[in-house]
């Protein structure tokens, strides 16, 4: 079940009945009603029945209306927890904050993000992805924007152990690669929303030429999630004054850096060689060279 159930109901209102999206809607407002309310409370607030109440919860993954209370309460107690830890009362960035306050509301955001992210991680769908990469011939990676980041990270990572990786953010030299990748290669693509064009594109190109698609995302059924073989989610939910990617950012590379873990252990002692050669070779660049007079 998801670690972050507010994020599931935020997603799940596109696809709800009217009266199921008012019962959502009124949880998104309001957590603590959950908690607070007993079904027949909530249904009469909703203005709809005990039934639908009941619906919405199992058409998230819950068994009734009382298990979809405690999954809220843990998720708010979370958040909870992450605002006293920096004592504030909201983690909401005002543009009147000042510096101090915009550092700590920043630090719980990204705090939850990584929490919530490696709660949630799908054991079984990360271990796929690791063999696969282990086992591949090339590796592609497609992002844009902030997700280009992403990609970037887990490009220089891989390339330190020896594997075959690219990455570029010109959507048409991606489309390219990956129209010439084989069941022998790995897709991974990255966006927060699921809903980049160039992104969908390019994985639906490798996709089509024969390799493993992996998304890497917080929309579970966004248009980037169908187009994959495997589905990785993050958990993030970023500010609404919101000035670029932050907590979902945060949340990416967290995820990266399980994934990249998991297959240097899959790699095990021969990744040990080029890590060190390529440690060598960064640091050899760094010192300054003498010369004859020196």
């Amino acid at each position: 079940m998801d670690a972050d159930v507010l994020a599931l109901v935020r997603r799940s209102v596109s696809r709800l009945s009217a009266a199921e999206a008012r019962v959502a809607e009124t949880i998104l407002a309001d957590p603590t009603l959950v908690i607070d309310l007993a079904i027949t409370d909530l249904a009469k607030l909703c203005q709809t029945s005990l039934s639908t109440v009941a619906r919405f919860a199992q058409s998230l993954g819950f068994s009734g209306y009382r298990e979809l209370r405690v999954a809220v309460a843990r998720t708010v107690t979370l958040e909870q927890a992450q605002q006293a830890r920096f004592s504030l009362d909201t983690t909401a960035i005002d543009p009147g904050d000042e510096p101090a306050a915009i550092a700590a509301k920043l630090a719980a955001q990204e705090i939850d993000a990584i929490e919530k992210t490696a709660l949630g991680i799908d054991a079984v769908g990360l271990d796929r992805v690791a063999h696969a990469l282990v086992a591949a011939r090339h590796i592609d990676l497609f992002g844009q924007a902030a997700s280009s980041l992403t990609a970037q990270d887990l490009q220089l990572k891989l390339s330190r152990i020896g594997c075959s990786v690219s990455h570029s953010a010109d959507p048409h030299l991606a489309v390219t690669t990956a129209s010439l990748r084989t069941a022998e290669d790995v897709a991974i693509a990255f966006s927060h929303g699921g809903e980049t064009q160039e992104t969908v594109r390019a994985l639906e190109v490798a996709r089509d030429a024969g390799a493993l698609v992996v998304a890497v995302t917080s929309a579970e059924e966004s248009t980037l999630a169908g187009v994959a073989d495997v589905v990785l989610l993050t958990h993030a939910h970023e500010s609404p004054f919101r000035m670029a990617a932050m907590s979902s950012r945060i949340a990416q590379l967290a995820l990266v850096d399980v994934l990249f873990v998991r297959v240097v252990q899959l790699r095990g002692e021969p990744v040990v060689i080029p890590l060190q050669r390529t440690h060598d070779a960064a640091a050899a660049r760094q010192r300054p060279r003498l010369s004859a007079q020196d």
